[in-house]
């Protein structure tokens, strides 16, 4: 697989989207948590292997969209607290674009969870639930989802403490 980051940033540019302007000259290329690589994870499943770029791509944007939500951008270097949330949810909108070039509703529904649950994480201020949840998401994108990866983003929903554990238990075993 290529750099998803160097990709993502060829995607903005090419686009001619105003974010070109913001793209970092040399983006970063480790993970969001050094690790955990939910974008490697996903893309190496056997859900994923039609589209390993399409889902690396995607993935790639909707972390660095969920990154310039939450202040940690590798690819995209914005001040302006107001135009990096504009510019997370357009990279957002990026990622489940190219799921759906694909026609994969399963990944775009669990893209969905993780965008959702991972803002109530934030807000939370629990970063290992967030983490957690990036974990089965990308699981179940590359590996499908299970009784058990509903169940623990149920406990999450509901802010149970016992849910990060249960989604990293859930995504030890769809990808295993």
């Amino acid at each position: 697989m290529s750099d998803p980051i160097g990709r993502l940033c060829a995607a903005v540019r090419e686009s001619g989207s105003p974010l070109a302007d913001v793209m970092s000259a040399a983006p970063a290329g480790a993970a969001a948590d050094g690790a955990l690589d939910p974008v490697a994870l996903a893309a190496s499943g056997p859900r994923a292997a039609a589209h390993r770029d399409d889902v690396e791509l995607a993935l790639t944007a909707v972390l660095e969209g969920c990154l310039l939500h939450y202040g940690k951008p590798r690819a995209l270097q914005i001040t302006d607290p107001d135009l990096a949330l504009l510019a997370g949810d357009r990279l957002y909108a990026l990622g489940l674009a190219r799921l759906a070039a694909i026609g994969d509703l399963n990944a775009i529904a669990e893209l969905a969870d993780i965008i959702s649950l991972s803002a109530q994480a934030h807000t939370a201020g629990d970063g290992e639930l967030a983490l957690a949840v990036w974990h089965a998401g990308a699981a179940a994108i590359g590996w499908g989802a299970d009784d058990a990866t509903a169940t623990a983003k149920e406990l999450a929903r509901a802010g149970d403490p016992r849910a990060a554990k249960a989604l990293h238990a859930a995504a030890a075993r769809a990808a295993h």
